[in-house]
C-alpha cells in the first residue's frame, strides 16, 4: 500500500443561506508505473465525508487541461489509478513530481484540492546521445590537461538518477567530476600520463554512466583518442561563464550571445572552432553556434512556461586538438502571451426565483501560465444583471446572486464572465453562461377590471352566457393557470348559485334561471380567481348583473274597478258643461322605462261625440253640452297601451249614467248583463248562507222577544212602584250589504227608544258618495226602495222633515219606525 500523508488546510470558508463552498487539501504519494486500478487513497475517510455524500453530491474529479490519471470510485470512496503514470513524461527532471486536481461535490457545492506526488522508479538507464566521442590529442599535451566529456542522460531523479561515471582503461586518463550549480556534474577526462604517438597513435576508452537505483542501471559510450603531434597551447575562453537573457517567443535566428576564445599558437594550431556539447536540458536542439565566429543563435522555440533557463556548454578546439570549454546561461524572460483560460468547474443551469442573495450559481477556475503581473487575473461579469463575482481562493471565482430575482421580469440570464490579466498589453478571455430562472408562485391573478357590470334581458333562457370575467397571472405554467370560483353569498336570502354559475376554466358566467325584471332588477356577487400554484394565490372581483326590462306585462287598470257581479257607473248630470270630468282611468304597468309609458284611447262608446279620453292622463271628459236627448246609459270602452315593442294593452269598461236622480238611474241600469258564471258559483253559498242566517235570525228573534217581554214586565212593575226609570238603548244595526262587497257605501241607521215611552227617534246617515252607484242585480228591489227612502229623507221639503221640525208628531215617528223595521227584516 502506498504511503499516505494527509494535510488539510482551510483556504476559504463561504457561508450562504442555501449553498456552502468548502476548500481543503489532501496529499498522497504513490510510485510511478503502478498498474491500472491500483489503490491511491481513501478520499472519503481522509476528507471526513460519508460515501453517501459522494453519491448525492455527484462527486467528480476536475483536472483542467491535464490528463486524468486518477479516477474516483464513489461506491467505495477511494481513489484508483486510471492510467499508467510515467513520471518522466509528466515532470521530466522536475522534482518533486505531483498531480494536482480537485474533487467537486454539489448540493451544496464543495470542492477539495488533491495532490498526488508521483515518486520515481528506476525504470530508465543512463544513456549517451552520441554513440561515440572522438578526441585529437597532441602527444605534447601536459599531464593534467582536461578534456570535457559528454554527459550521460538519466530521466530518473534522485537516487535513481545518474550517480557516477567509470572510465576504462585508466592507463593515460582518469575521470574528474565537477558539481554544477544546477545539481548536475560535469565529466572531465584528465591526462595523467603523457602520450607517445610513436608508441600508440590511437586509444580506445569506454565511459560508463551508472545510476543509484536498485538494481543499478548503466549506459556506456566509446571514446576514441587520436594522438597528434605536439600543440602546446590550448584555446582559452575569455569567460568561463557567459550570461544572456532572451524574451520568450523570440523568432528563430535571434542572436543570443557571442562567445570568444584565443589560442597563443600560430598557424593551424591557432585556428579555433566552436561547437555546442550535448546537454541534459536539450539546449543543443534549441540553440546553435557558428563554428567560426562563436555566435550563439536561437534555432528553436522557447517558452517561459515550460523552461525558464538554459545552460549551453560550448567547446573551443584548435587544429592541434587542444580544447577549452565554457558555459552559457540563457535566462528566458516572460512575455504576456497566454490568455487566461476559464474552466467552469460547476454550474447551475436552473435556479428558482426565490433564492436568497448570495447564492452561488457557478464556480470557475482560471489558469494563466504567465508569471508575475502577467499571470495575475481578475474577473468581471456584464452589468445590469443581479449577479456578482467574487474570488474564493487563488484562481477560483464564484458567481453569486447579489439581489432578488424575478422571473416575471427576466426568465433567463446570459452571464458573460470576462477574465483579464495584468500584463501589458492585457490579455483576456470570456465565457457566456446561460442561467434559467424557474418560476415560483409569487403573483396572484389580476382581473382586467376592478369591478364588472353585465346586462341581461329578462325572460332569458336558463344556461345562456351573460358575461366573461378574465384574470391574468404573471407566473408561468401551472402557477399561471387561473380557475374561477363563485364565492358563497345570497341574493334576497337565496344562494347566488341558484342565479348564476361560472365556468372554472373560461370565466364565462351563465344564467341558471330565467330572470324577471319585476321581481329583481339587479344583484351582485363576487368571483374569485385562483391560480394553480402551491399554495394557491387568489384575488376577488365584484360582478353586478343588471336585469333589463322586456315588455312582458300588460297595463293593469286600478280604477274603475271591474267587478264580476256588480255594475259600476259614473253619474253625469244633464247640466254638465263641456269639459266636465266624468272620471279618470287609472292604470299602471309594472314594466319600466318606455315599456311603462301608458297612453289612453277611447276604443268604443255609445256616443263618441259626447266623451273623450286624455291620451296621457286617462281623464274622461265631456266634449259637448249634455242634452235631454242623450241616453241615460252610456257605455265606454277605453284601451290602455304601453310604449313597448311590441306594445301590450288592457281594456276597461266605464259605465256612465247621464241623469239627475237615482230612480232614473236604477230603472235604466236594471237590465245590465250579469256575470252568469259568478252567480252560478255563488248559488250554493247563497242558499247555505240563507239557511244559516234564517236559523240565527229566528233564534235571535225569540231571544229578543223574550228579553223584551221580561224587561217590559219589569218596567211595568217599576212604573207602578214609582221607582226611577232606567233607559235602555238597543244595539245599532248596520246594513249587512256593506259586508257583501256589492254595496261599497254603507248607510247606518240609529234607533233610539225609551223604556217608559212609546216615542222613538230615527236618524239616517248620509252616504259617502253622491255620484257613484253600485248596483247588485240580485238585490235590485231592495236597492230601489232604499234609494227611494233615501231620496225622501234627503229632500228638504219632505213631509217627514217638516213634521220633525215643527211638531214631531208621534204618529209620524211610529210610521218611520215601522218602515225601518220592515226594511231591516227585508235585509235579513
Amino acid at each position: 500500500m502506498a504511503v499516505i500523508t494527509i494535510r488539510r488546510q482551510v483556504l476559504a470558508l463561504m457561508s450562504f443561506l442555501c449553498f456552502c463552498s468548502v476548500t481543503g487539501q489532501v496529499s498522497y504519494s504513490i510510485p510511478e508505473e503502478m498498474p491500472k486500478g491500483s489503490f491511491v487513497g481513501d478520499i472519503a475517510r481522509d476528507l471526513g465525508l460519508d460515501v453517501k455524500r459522494l453519491k448525492s453530491g455527484k462527486a467528480r474529479i476536475y483536472t483542467g487541461d491535464s490528463a486524468e490519471y486518477i479516477e474516483l470510485n464513489k461506491e467505495r470512496g477511494v481513489l484508483l489509478i486510471k492510467d499508467r503514470i510515467d513520471r518522466e513524461a509528466i515532470c521530466a527532471q522536475t522534482a518533486p513530481c505531483a498531480l494536482h486536481f480537485q474533487v467537486i461535490l454539489e448540493n451544496p457545492m464543495e470542492f477539495y484540492s488533491i495532490t498526488v506526488e508521483v515518486t520515481d522508479v528506476n525504470d530508465n538507464a543512463p544513456i549517451f546521445k552520441r554513440g561515440e566521442m572522438k578526441f585529437r590529442i597532441s602527444e605534447s599535451a601536459t599531464i593534467g590537461t582536461v578534456f570535457v566529456l559528454e554527459q550521460a542522460i538519466d530521466l530518473d531523479v534522485g537516487l535513481n538518477g545518474l550517480q557516477s561515471y567509470l572510465l576504462k582503461p585508466t592507463d593515460n586518463f582518469v575521470l574528474k567530476l565537477q558539481n554544477q550549480p544546477d545539481g548536475s556534474k560535469m565529466v572531465e577526462m584528465v591526462l595523467q600520463k603523457p602520450l607517445d604517438r610513436e608508441k600508440t597513435d590511437h586509444l580506445s576508452l569506454v565511459l560508463t554512466a551508472i545510476d543509484g537505483g536498485e538494481p543499478q542501471l548503466s549506459g556506456a559510450v566509446q571514446i576514441h583518442v587520436n594522438v597528434l603531434d605536439s600543440n602546446d597551447n590550448a584555446p582559452v575562453f575569455t569567460q568561463k561563464i557567459y550570461k544572456s537573457t532572451l524574451r520568450e517567443n523570440s523568432p528563430p535566428g535571434t542572436i543570443v550571445i557571442t562567445v570568444s576564445a584565443c589560442d597563443l599558437d600560430e598557424g593551424s594550431y591557432a585556428k579555433i572552432t566552436y561547437e555546442i556539447l550535448n546537454s541534459v536540458d536539450g539546449a543543443s536542439e534549441i540553440f546553435d553556434i557558428n563554428g567560426e565566429t562563436g555566435e550563439v543563435k536561437l534555432v528553436g522555440n522557447t517558452d517561459f512556461e515550460k523552461k525558464r533557463q538554459y545552460q549551453i556548454h560550448v567547446q573551443a578546439s584548435d587544429e592541434g586538438g587542444l580544447t577549452d570549454s565554457s558555459k552559457v546561461t540563457v535566462e528566458i524572460l516572460d512575455t504576456n502571451d497566454n490568455v487566461p483560460a476559464i474552466n467552469v468547474m460547476s454550474k447551475s443551469s436552473l435556479i428558482t426565483e426565490d433564492v436568497q442573495p448570495g447564492t452561488v450559481v457557478t464556480i470557475v477556475n482560471i489558469q494563466d501560465p504567465d508569471s508575475g503581473e502577467n499571470g495575475k487575473v481578475q474577473c468581471d461579469i456584464n452589468n445590469n444583471i443581479p449577479f456578482s463575482v467574487s474570488s474564493t481562493s487563488t484562481n477560483f471565482f464564484s458567481i453569486v446572486t447579489d439581489s432578488e430575482l424575478d422571473r416575471e421580469r427576466a426568465s433567463e440570464y446570459n452571464i458573460t464572465v470576462t477574465c483579464s490579466d495584468e500584463g501589458v498589453p492585457s490579455l483576456s478571455s470570456s465565457v457566456t453562461l446561460t442561467l434559467q430562472i424557474s418560476d415560483v408562485n409569487d403573483n396572484e391573478p389580476v382581473f382586467e377590471r376592478s369591478s364588472y357590470e353585465a346586462y341581461i334581458v329578462e325572460n332569458n333562457t336558463p344556461g345562456v352566457s351573460i358575461f366573461t370575467v378574465r384574470a391574468t397571472d404573471a407566473d408561468w405554467n401551472q402557477n399561471a393557470r387561473v380557475s374561477y370560483i363563485l364565492e358563497d353569498s345570497s341574493v334576497n336570502g337565496v344562494p347566488v348559485s341558484s342565479y348564476v354559475s361560472i365556468s372554472a376554466d373560461s370565466g364565462v358566467i351563465h344564467a341558471v334561471r330565467s330572470f324577471d325584471y319585476e321581481q329583481i332588477k339587479d344583484f351582485q356577487f363576487r368571483v374569485k380567481a385562483q391560480d394553480g400554484g402551491s399554495p394557491p394565490l387568489s384575488s376577488n372581483v365584484t360582478v353586478k348583473i343588471l336585469i333589463q326590462d322586456q315588455n312582458d306585462n300588460p297595463p293593469q287598470v286600478l280604477y274603475p274597478v271591474q267587478t264580476g257581479g256588480s255594475v259600476v257607473a259614473e253619474m253625469v248630470p244633464r247640466s254638465a258643461d263641456v269639459g266636465y270630468l266624468v272620471t279618470k282611468v287609472v292604470a299602471v304597468d309594472v314594466d319600466s322605462g318606455q315599456n311603462a309609458w301608458l297612453s289612453y284611447k277611447l276604443q268604443k262608446a255609445t256616443d263618441r261625440a259626447l266623451f273623450e279620453v286624455g291620451s296621457q292622463n286617462g281623464e274622461i271628459r265631456t266634449i259637448r253640452q249634455v242634452s235631454d236627448k242623450d241616453a241615460v246609459k252610456q257605455r265606454l270602452s277605453v284601451i290602455v297601451e304601453d310604449n313597448g315593442q311590441p306594445s301590450r294593452s288592457a281594456t276597461v269598461i266605464v259605465n256612465v249614467a247621464v241623469a239627475d236622480s237615482f230612480p232614473e238611474v236604477l230603472s235604466e241600469f236594471s237590465d245590465f248583463p250579469h256575470d252568469k258564471e259568478y252567480n252560478d258559483n255563488l248559488t250554493f253559498y247563497l242558499v247555505l248562507a240563507l239557511a244559516v242566517v234564517s236559523f240565527l235570525f229566528i233564534t235571535c228573534l225569540v231571544v229578543i222577544i223574550s228579553v223584551k217581554i221580561y224587561r217590559w214586565r219589569q218596567s211595568r212593575i217599576l212604573y207602578h212602584s214609582n221607582l226611577p226609570v232606567i233607559p235602555y238603548y238597543p244595539p245599532r244595526y248596520s246594513d249587512t250589504l256593506g259586508t257583501t262587497g256589492t254595496l261599497q257605501h254603507v248607510y247606518n241607521y240609529e234607533v233610539c227608544r225609551t223604556t217608559d215611552s212609546r216615542k222613538s227617534d230615527c236618524k239616517f246617515g248620509r252616504a259617502g258618495s253622491q255620484n257613484v252607484l253600485i248596483m247588485d242585480p240580485s238585490c235590485s228591489g231592495t236597492m230601489q226602495r232604499m234609494q227611494s227612502e233615501k231620496s225622501i229623507l234627503d229632500e228638504p221639503d219632505s213631509p217627514l222633515e217638516k213634521t220633525r221640525n215643527t211638531s214631531k208628531s208621534t204618529e209620524r215617528r211610529s210610521a218611520d219606525r215601522r218602515r225601518l223595521v220592515l226594511y231591516i227584516f227585508r235585509l235579513f
